[in-house]
């Protein structure tokens, strides 16, 4: 469904709208403007017709004494002293036409003077005004009328009109980039227009195919090649290990070299879940506590070195459903950034109601540098060793499986990380 606001479907519409109230209210003020003079040239027709009317009567009959009406007065006046008969507000006015007023009322007065004789038609043109007000809140309420009418005509039309382009978006929201097959977008019966975007969208899509399969068959073959090297290595360890006249130390160093290497075949996976997201292994049953001693195992070493405290409150019969990979790597990636930036003190894991947490006593992280955790290559410290992508790796997976990374830090107290399970 379309965003209702700032959306293409109400942009149409208002544009509807506003364009129908343009034409109409146009159209409307020119009908008002427009009846105001037809209503002005029937006053004057009506008046000049009384005039005429009544001048002819008078040069029939002399001594007819025109009647007045509600909103229609005629006089005649043979002598000036008749001046003195008429009401206040026409008295004294000259040959020529008059607007004045009886009370509230507007009134047009025509004077002629023929042989003598002064003739006088006063018009109340109160219906005309009235008439013309009705007509002009006619117009208002039809502009009212129109404005709400268009648009919702204007929005239903619209959504006929975006309806295409509705449904291509929600296409593509389908589309899958890694699918080498692709759904084409283009369909029978499009608009031409909408045909034109999908079809730059199905060219945009075979290219990001293309650029996909490249980077996988490039990560297969990178990842083949490494692989290879690292199983000769583990290989040759476990044939050393075997004989049986080498010293402890020689033994010792065969260890760390396998150890070192079962790292780096970890750190791959991780870097080509990085660039692939793909799946580190099976969803099964793992032992949290089982899963974070192993993580820590090869940091024993520095631990010892630097002589911290490793505390872990997880029960041993505590387990998950998850990813057993997936939960290693990132614990190693956490726990080592933990003795990494802790000098002295503690690194302590604790796991209670589905929340991991993995807390130290090291330099903290700077308030600055929390939004940018997270991100490649980022590092918040020049102590320690690293390229600033472990971080980027843990968040990866948590995005990836569903679970919920927070951090929290104060500068000079340490930092704690908690994953919260779904």
């Amino acid at each position: 469904m379309l965003e209702f606001k700032r959306g293409l479907r109400l942009r149409i519409a208002l544009t509807f709208a506003i364009f129908s109230i343009l034409v109409v209210g146009t159209l409307g003020i020119s009908l008002y403007v427009a009846s105001g003079d037809i209503e002005e040239a029937h006053i004057d027709q009506v008046i000049e017709m009384e005039m005429e009317h009544l001048i002819e009567r008078y040069r029939q009959q002399p001594n007819f004494v025109p009647q007045a009406g509600s909103n229609l007065e005629e006089y005649i006046l043979p002598e000036r002293s008749d001046e003195l008969r008429l009401p206040p507000y026409l008295q004294g006015l000259n040959q020529r036409r008059h607007v004045v007023f009886r009370g509230p009322q507007e009134v047009r007065a025509a004077v002629r003077h023929v042989e003598g004789v002064k003739f006088l038609v006063a018009y109340e043109i109160g219906l005309h005004e009235q008439r013309k007000r009705d007509f002009g809140l006619l117009i208002g309420l039809s502009l009212i009328s129109l404005i709400v009418v268009a648009l919702v005509v204007g929005y239903l039309l619209a959504g006929l009109l975006v309806r295409e382009v509705a449904d291509l978006a929600g296409q593509v929201r389908k589309l899958a980039p890694g699918n080498v097959q692709g759904v084409p977008l283009t369909q029978p019966g499009m608009d031409v227009e909408v045909a034109q975007l999908a079809n730059a969208l199905d060219d945009y899509q075979k290219r990001i195919r293309r650029m996909l399969q490249r980077e996988q068959e490039f990560t297969a073959n990178v990842s083949h090649e490494m692989r290879t090297p690292i199983t000769t290595i583990l290989t040759s360890c476990e044939l050393l290990a075997a004989e049986s006249n080498m010293s402890e130390k020689v033994r010792n160093r065969i260890g760390m070299i396998e150890s070192a290497a079962t790292r780096m075949g970890e750190q791959l996976q991780a870097l080509l879940f990085l660039a692939r997201e793909q799946a580190l292994g099976v969803m099964e049953l793992v032992s949290i506590a089982e899963c974070v001693y192993d993580a820590a195992e090869h940091l024993r070493p520095e631990i010892t070195l630097k002589q911290l405290d490793f505390e872990v409150d997880v029960e041993l019969n505590a387990v998950l459903t998850l990813n057993r990979q997936a939960l290693q790597t990132a614990l190693v990636n956490l726990l080592r950034n933990a003795v990494q930036y802790t000098s002295q003190g503690s690194v302590k894991v604790k796991f209670k109601g589905r929340k991991l947490t993995i807390s130290d006593s090291g330099i903290g992280i700077e308030p600055s540098y929390l939004p940018f955790l997270f991100e490649r290559f980022f590092r918040g410290s020049t102590q320690g060793e690293g390229l600033g992508i472990g971080l980027a790796i843990v968040q990866r997976i948590c995005d990836h499986y569903g679970w919920l990374i927070e951090v929290d830090s104060t500068p000079g107290y340490g930092a704690t990380f908690h994953i919260t399970f779904p």
